[in-house]
């Protein structure tokens, strides 16, 4: 009876096993993956160069985003810079991979100014602008905050969220990437989105 019982579980353990590997398998990620997520759809904005762009136009490639400002002291250029290393280390399938910087600052991150910053990291980087109730609305579909706060000397900096976000190819939003996650789980994600 034990011997069956045994013999039972054996069979169905190598079935399991068997129909696995009829099945497509889900890709591991190192990063949160958030794949279904309802948020995130699309946007149109403004580019660096003046063009009007939307996240549809870069289907074909994995995309990631980032929200910020030119003038951010500390979180933004060290986000860019890394991503600039990021791209380095994915060799040629960087050419289908699209970094997108969307300002919450529009009053001061001008197409001149982006254009000036964005693309001294990487010229492949695109940054984005619109007016002010248009960053509100991308910002407010994509969860991320930010608000400005008054400096000593009568300006402002903005807080704001510091994580990006990361789609595949198909333009479905599929992992949030924490502030300074380890480079190599970022380069890691990005070739498991390539692999489609």
């Amino acid at each position: 009876m034990l011997r069956r019982q045994a013999l039972l579980k054996i069979s169905a353990v190598c079935a399991a096993l068997a129909l696995s590997g009829c099945t497509p398998s889900t890709p591991t990620f190192q990063n949160t993956d958030i794949t279904g997520a309802d948020f995130g759809k699309n946007f149109t904005l403004t580019d660096h160069t003046g063009k009007t762009r939307s996240l549809s136009d870069y289907q074909g490639k994995v995309v990631l985003i980032f929200f910020g400002f030119t003038q951010c002291p500390d979180v933004c250029p060290t986000t860019l810079a890394e991503l600039s290393e990021v791209m380095k280390k994915l060799g040629s399938g960087a050419d289908r991979v699209q970094v997108l910087f969307i300002t919450v600052d529009p009053e001061r991150d001008t197409q001149t100014v982006l254009g000036q910053y964005v693309p001294a990291f990487d010229p492949r980087f695109v940054g984005l602008t619109g007016s002010v109730e248009q960053i509100a609305a991308v910002a407010k579909d994509f969860k991320a905050f930010y608000q400005k706060v008054p400096t000593p000397n009568g300006s402002y900096t903005v807080d704001h969220f510091s994580g990006m976000y990361a789609f595949d190819a198909t333009g479905r939003i599929r992992l949030f990437i924490r502030y300074r996650a380890p480079m190599d789980s970022v380069v890691a994600d990005v070739k498991t989105l390539l692999k489609g």
